[in-house]
């Protein structure tokens, strides 16, 4: 762990005292300490490239960086996949994943074990060179799409990231609806991302989705399937906003005091393992930021198991950062859990 990561984790674990470490909070709410229930989602991070650098990115991923999945990792991920029943879903993140060489052989691999696939995309990447035949070649393994748009007005996309970065994103769903995605009695799924643009907590699902579709189709006849509202994570670049801006021992209260224990069964965390660009292995995407690895005695890379599917009952890492996930109707990958 470098020490960057070291003070970070420092700072949310002892932040403001020990009634608040997330652990405490669980126990005062009569939980259980986390624990893994049977593996069902493979969340496979390919790196930190990206062409965008965004305000809110927990991975602090960025066109200069230079952490990038190999195809070593990536052959032993699928093969690890071909022993490991259990789990039905393969979901690849990134920086833009889609940067990634091996990307497309993740793909198919996942896909010829019958696994459904789920590609994190940023939208504007499907303008970068070489990219001419991405859309095709997901919609021919029915690829999920679950795409960033943290608002429907150019002013606030731009705003968090990027000049011109709407405009793309509205030509790139457009594109999507064009070969079938999104569309309302298609297969090719297409779900967008809300993330909030400051220090606040995303509003109501449903709602909010209601109010994307109608301002998508009326403006832009675009159609998608389901919104997702997922909470911005106290680490990395945002952490830096939120102290640049003397906003974060606020925002961490705002978490700690929206605490909603009714959701700790449903976090991902609980049927997900986060695989790293390097082999580590992690309980989500947001401990492998903090490079806080999986619990005591249990494996740390690929090459120390012989299938996912062994992991299940091992106790889950937490920190201070986790109330993001339990805050208000709780946050997770795909959205809202309450």
């Amino acid at each position: 762990m470098n020490s960057s990561h070291r003070d970070e984790l420092t700072i949310l674990n002892s932040w403001p005292n020990d009634a608040f470490h997330f652990d405490g909070a669980l126990q005062l709410h009569n939980r259980s300490p986390l624990c893994r229930d049977p593996v069902r989602t493979l969340q496979i991070n390919v790196g930190k490239l990206c062409n965008q650098a965004c305000h809110h990115c927990h991975v602090e991923a960025g066109p200069k960086r230079t952490e990038i999945m190999g195809a070593t990792v990536a052959k032993r991920a699928i093969a690890l996949l071909e022993c490991s029943p259990q789990i039905t879903c393969v979901d690849i993140t990134g920086g833009a994943p889609e940067l990634n060489s091996n990307f497309r052989f993740l793909v198919a691999g996942a896909r010829r074990l019958d696994r459904h696939v789920i590609n994190r995309c940023n939208l504007t990447v499907l303008y970068e060179p070489d990219m001419h035949d991405l859309v095709p070649f997901l919609a021919s393994h029915e690829v999920e799409i679950v795409a960033s748009l943290p608002c429907y007005t150019a002013v606030n996309v731009d705003k968090q990231r990027g000049r011109g970065v709407f405009d793309k994103s509205i030509r790139a769903l457009q594109q999507l609806n064009s070969l079938g995605y999104g569309l309302p009695d298609s297969d090719l799924q297409l779900n967008l991302v809300f993330n909030p643009t400051g220090a606040t907590l995303p509003p109501e699902q449903g709602k909010l989705q209601a109010d994307y579709k109608h301002q998508l189709r009326e403006q832009f006849q675009i159609e998608f399937h389901n919104l997702f509202t997922i909470t911005n994570m106290p680490i990395r670049r945002f952490a830096d906003f939120l102290r640049q801006n003397n906003q974060h021992a606020e925002y961490m209260s705002l978490l700690v005091a929206h605490f909603n224990p009714l959701i700790v069964e449903r976090l991902m965390c609980r049927s997900l393992i986060s695989v790293g660009w390097d082999g580590k292995l992690y309980d989500c995407d947001f401990n492998q930021m903090l490079d806080l690895g999986l619990g005591n005695g249990s494996p740390k890379t690929v090459w120390e198991l012989d299938s996912f599917d062994s992991l299940t009952g091992s106790q889950i890492a937490t920190g201070s950062h986790c109330f993001g996930c339990t805050a208000g109707n709780g946050s997770g990958c795909g959205g809202a859990l309450g």
